[in-house]
């Protein structure tokens, strides 16, 4: 490979942490200490580069790290970082410390912020996408994305066993805002009985039939899968109505929140980490910027932000027939 003409990166992580961002992190400070080139972590994401808060970081520095959750480098959302102002320090600081190029590990906001850093100072950017709800165009799947739905189907099962000792029905609300790939698979995997996500138009009384065609084939005790924040109402909202329809069902509501975002990698994410933290870096010293490394069919590919942020990965609509087949 030819001699880089970057010298010096920056590596961070920005918005909601995911479970294999120190997977990550490592891949691209040992990449680059491999082709000689300087690497640094930035503390905080964009709010460590306004504060010029930049650790020099070797091959040491990320040793028993790939099996954590969560960033060694912290994370954060910046207000700052959303005003020209804010830029311009961070810009500032990049000069100052002689930073080339930076790798940006996160999502949507994180890779807005870093389109617009690109264009209005010309610094090399490319991306890295950590996110647990698997919402990114550009790579079949995010990093975090399966750690967080084996976490979701682990307490399912767990939840189903009490299910089925009482006879109840559970309503149980995953992550996903915008998307439900989390929903979707850790329901067929726990067999849940309906699931509920924002990409399809359900309505109450889809729900309610499913509960009719459960009640016809015998079934004493069920789950439903919702995304959070799903159109059709909150998950109190839903318990209630299906309550108020039989009065005889014994519901409970369970949210499992943030330890979707926590624990240790999967061996899939901790792969996908280091695949796509190694592309990142032979990406800028082929000369690419403003662009985010995927996988898609098992390849590594480049992607740009601007259609990353636009575009989204969508359900598989077998995956939703599949749902519904195997439900009753």
């Amino acid at each position: 490979m030819a001699e880089s003409a970057v010298k010096k990166i920056a590596v961070f992580t920005s918005g909601g942490d995911s479970p294999g961002m120190n997977a990550a992190i490592r891949a691209v400070v040992r990449t680059a200490n491999h082709f000689d080139i300087d690497c640094y972590g930035v503390w905080e994401g964009y709010n460590g580069l306004i504060k010029g808060e930049f650790i020099k970081m070797g091959a040491r520095s990320v040793k028993n790290i790939i099996n954590r959750g969560g960033t060694i480098l912290k994370s954060a959302r910046s207000q700052e970082f959303r005003t020209k102002e804010g830029r311009q320090k961070a810009y500032d600081n990049c000069l100052k410390e002689g930073i080339d190029a930076l790798v940006c590990i996160g999502g949507d906001g994180t890779f807005t912020g870093a389109t617009i850093f690109n264009e209005e100072f010309g610094i090399k950017t490319i991306g890295i996408p950590g996110t647990i709800d698997n919402d990114i165009f550009g790579s079949d799947n995010t990093v975090g994305y399966d750690t967080a739905l084996n976490t979701a189907m682990d307490a399912i099962d767990k939840i189903r066993d009490t299910a089925t000792s009482h006879n109840r029905v559970f309503f149980v609300e995953v992550m996903g805002r915008d998307a439900g790939f989390i929903a979707l698979n850790s329901g067929i995997a726990v067999g849940a009985l309906d699931i509920i996500i924002p990409e399809t138009r359900d309505s109450i009384e889809d729900l309610f039939e499913t509960f009719n065609k459960a009640q016809k084939s015998g079934k004493s005790s069920s789950i439903i899968v919702v995304a959070e924040d799903e159109k059709l109402g909150s998950i109190y909202s839903l318990a209630e109505a299906t309550k108020a329809k039989f009065p005889h069902y014994d519901i409970r509501v369970a949210i499992l929140g943030h330890i979707q975002r926590g624990g240790s990698p999967s061996c899939a994410d901790r792969v996908l980490a280091s695949r796509l933290g190694y592309g990142a870096v032979i990406g800028l010293m082929d000369g690419k910027t403003n662009v985010m490394a995927g996988l898609q069919a098992n390849k590594l590919v480049f992607t740009p932000f601007r259609e990353a942020i636009k575009k989204h990965n969508t359900i598989d609509e077998d995956l939703l027939k599949i749902s519904e087949i195997l439900a009753i």
